[in-house]
């Protein structure tokens, strides 16, 4: 490479990262001033579109109503491998040619895995539009899972497993599902076991790409440097070439079992760590928004949560404790947290105990609702700073079917929560003798309960 030359490709990656930078940065003000127009292609592909032009950038963010729940017995981990392999190589690009064909045009592309869905987001400069979004395009309906590459990622997964094998947090998170859902696909882990890998082949890897990726289960959020006419031309030329219908299997709705146990996993390690959870609320039942107050009161508010104040500010016991809501599809969660010495396990699980039946008894006074609904509030704009977060914003509202008003509503549904609706729902769901722990470590004063 000349001098010249190198001059002028470092100039460019430092333009990029100026404008990716832009990008990150950019926010559109108020939820309430965030415009979102429904697009429908000629195909009749849907998605709703925040548009900026201020800054050349677009990011597509997108869902299939089909994740990990979808892995066959014995082949967990299919849907995980799946999204560590869809930008290795598609249509009559390699892995090697597809990669440097990204780098060319300084665009990503990414894919995940969950539970319930996978989703996927591509993120690129307006005037490589046309090569990012055909690059999407044969992710999407023509990978090639070759050998090679097929291989490596595995041998990667493979080694990650091996770590988590090791790591304390994951053995308590992976436990705590399979001991609550024994007999349903939420005790199965997403990123599966070393076996389960091993079992996986391309074949496998191609027909959950032709079963899952329909049109019938997915949802589109863009936002940025784009028309709506334009818009709904490319829906056609990136997601038309996916079939009509999947052929996913239904998921059964899901009751947790193994209420009231403590586990303990033996590990020779100073500080243990602590999962536990119960039945919770799903995001479309009517008391999620009063559930999700009280949670920020409990332990989902950082500092100034109960939890935090009882445990460790007053008491020094942890530096971190939390509860948070996890409403999977099929069964909603209330879980939590908290890793300390083990001299202090037993003492820090009957704070959280009781700061549960505390809530559960007396729920919250004025002054913390009133405080907590105005940081709930406050801070949610702050999650709409940049293209890329406001189109997978776009996303989870219309993979939870919360409208597309909901930005405009948000607000007033929070506003509306009164003490009376936390008591009742407080009463209703948290249960501090039915909480399902996990411990991994040696703590000291505790046993297991079957």
């Amino acid at each position: 490479m000349t001098h010249s030359n190198e001059t002028a490709t470092r100039f460019r990656a430092g333009l990029v990262s100026i404008l990716f930078g832009l990008a990150l940065v950019f926010v559109p003000g108020p939820a309430a001033a965030i415009k979102i127009e429904k697009v429908t292609s000629p195909g009749g592909i849907e998605a709703w579109l925040v548009r900026e032009h201020s800054v050349p950038i677009i990011a597509v963010n997108f869902a299939f109503r089909a994740g990990a729940t979808q892995d066959p017995a014995g082949k967990e981990g299919l849907a995980d491998m799946v999204s560590s392999l869809l930008d290795e190589g598609a249509g009559k690009l390699d892995s090697q040619a597809f990669q440097a064909r990204l780098e060319d045009i300084t665009a990503s592309i990414r894919f995940r895995a969950g539970r319930d869905n996978f989703s996927g987001n591509l993120r690129t400069l307006t005037k490589y539009r046309n090569d990012a979004f055909d690059l999407l395009r044969l992710a999407l309906t023509s990978p090639r899972f070759d050998a090679k590459p097929v291989a490596r990622i595995r041998a990667q997964l493979i080694a990650g497993l091996k770590s988590d094998a090791e790591d304390p947090h994951s053995i308590a998170r992976r436990l705590w599902y399979r001991t609550v859902f024994p007999n349903h696909p939420y005790g199965r882990l997403v990123d599966g076991v070393m076996e389960s890998i091993k079992a996986i082949t391309s074949d496998d890897l191609k027909k959950f790409v032709a079963r899952h990726f329909a049109r019938d289960k997915l949802v589109i959020g863009v936002v940025g440097d784009i028309s709506a006419d334009e818009l709904a031309v490319r829906l056609d030329g990136i997601f038309g070439g996916l079939p009509a219908e999947s052929t996913s299997n239904a998921v059964p709705e899901a009751t947790p079992a193994a209420a009231g146990r403590t586990i303990i996993v033996d590990r020779d390690i100073p500080q243990s760590v602590v999962i536990l959870g119960q039945q919770g609320v799903k995001r479309d039942h009517p008391d999620y928004y009063t559930a999700f107050v009280m949670n920020r009161v409990l332990g989902g508010g950082g500092f100034s949560s109960r939890l935090n104040i009882e445990v460790r500010e007053k008491r020094g016991l942890a530096y971190s404790v939390y509860s948070y809501l996890n409403p999977l599809d099929h069964v909603g969660l209330i879980m939590g947290g908290v890793a300390t010495a083990n001299a202090r396990v037993a003492e820090s699980i009957s704070l959280i105990r009781a700061e549960w039946k505390r809530m559960a008894e007396a729920g919250v006074d004025e002054k913390e609702l009133a405080a907590v609904k105005t940081y709930i509030n406050g801070s949610f704009p702050l999650r709409l700073d940049s293209n890329r977060r406001i189109s997978r914003i776009l996303v989870g509202i219309q993979l939870s079917r919360l409208g597309i008003d909901y930005l405009d509503r948000r607000s007033s549904l929070i506003d509306a929560v009164t003490t009376d609706d936390i008591r009742r729902v407080a009463g209703r769901l948290l249960k501090a003798d039915k909480l399902t722990v996990v411990v991994v470590g040696r703590p000291k004063g505790l046993a297991s309960q079957p």
